[in-house]
């Protein structure tokens, strides 16, 4: 008689999908130890829908805001198919109906960034998967030289920083308004303050709009937060808000003032605690109010020179709002920054 051959065990396959790869690097190095051995990667669904149809997944980390194909149009598509893998939503889009779209489209679970080794555990816990998470030490960390310039991987860095802390911004409307925010892949350039408008291209086909801007300073890192509304947001941001007054040009500033107020300090909270940062927030001033943004950004064009320009698109789904949130850094702010994302980065 023959002897029985025993099977080897197949090692687990993991699929992550994120267009950040500072995103990707940082999941990877807290999966379990286990896992490590046969892990793929995509920076965008359709490069994921493809690895699927190639290899055999067990578990599958997603990303819904990403370019080419998004997260919920992967979903859809893996209901389609009916894929069999288990799929997790990793995202910085923490509004509960993000949460329940994920869920009706399949998605196992729902993991809030940025992720640590906890989450990771609590969700093996959850499905009951033996692991063994690999902890960080100070020594898998190491700072990087200083650059004046933007370089690719610190681009990628701000980005998904910036990704997290406009989840959380746009979480905070959400529920405020009772509403669906639509959130973007913010942009980011360094670029020179001639250059400004042409990274508001989206709010300049717009006949007018209004601009809220206020100054942030902590740690060796300081800025402006410019909101840019335009003006035919300002009906349906009335109605959301439960004003049903005359929308006189005081009521105009004062709904302003709520959005910004709201998105401004969100988002600089949620890249202050990324970056183990505090900031002071300066006292909002008004740029102007009904005019082509070219013109807002002309009149004030003396407050900026060359600038870390990071810029954010919100709308609210169903309602005709829109609007422009742009942090401008200041040029020796990079140097700050360059060290703080440093530690965010294997070597």
């Amino acid at each position: 008689m023959k002897p029985v051959r025993s099977e080897k065990p197949m090692t687990t396959a993991v699929l992550i999908c994120d267009d950040s790869n500072l995103a990707r690097k940082q999941l990877a190095r807290i999966l379990p130890q286990e896992w490590q051995a046969n892990l793929f990667f995509a920076g965008h669904g359709a490069e994921a829908l493809d690895t699927l149809q190639q290899h055999r997944i067990d578990w599958f980390f997603l990303d819904l805001n990403m370019p080419v194909m998004d997260g919920y149009e992967v979903l859809a598509e893996l209901k389609k198919r009916q894929l069999n893998v288990r799929v997790v939503v990793v995202s910085g889009d923490v509004q509960p109906e993000a949460f329940e779209r994920v869920k009706s489209l399949g998605a196992l679970d729902f993991i809030r960034k940025p992720v640590d080794a906890e989450k990771i555990r609590q969700l093996m816990q959850q499905h009951a998967i033996a692991h063994t998470v690999p902890t960080e030490t100070s020594s898998t960390k190491k700072a990087g030289s200083v650059t004046a310039e933007l370089s690719a991987e610190m681009r990628d860095v701000l980005q998904e920083l910036t990704n997290v802390a406009m989840g959380q911004a746009g979480n905070l409307l959400a529920r405020l308004l009772n509403v669906f925010v639509k959130l973007p892949i913010p942009n980011v350039n360094l670029i020179e303050v001639s250059e400004l408008h042409m990274a508001l291209a989206s709010v300049e086909q717009e006949s007018s709009t209004s601009a809220v801007c206020q100054g942030f300073i902590g740690g060796g890192v300081s800025g402006e937060a410019l909101l840019i509304l335009n003006d035919s947001s300002f009906k349906d941001i009335a109605r959301l808000m439960n004003y049903h007054g005359a929308l006189t040009v005081k009521v105009e500033l004062e709904l302003l003032m709520d959005i910004a107020n709201i998105l401004i300090g969100a988002v600089l909270k949620g890249l202050a605690e990324q970056i183990d940062m505090s900031f002071s927030q300066g006292h909002p001033v008004v740029l102007g109010q009904h005019a082509p943004v070219s013109e807002l950004i002309r009149a004030n064009a003396k407050r900026w020179r060359k600038t870390l320009a990071i810029e954010v698109s919100y709308g609210i789904e169903n309602y005709n709002i829109s609007c422009d949130l742009l942090l401008l850094f200041t040029e020796d702010s990079l140097k700050t920054l360059n060290y703080k994302v440093a530690f965010l980065l294997e070597e």
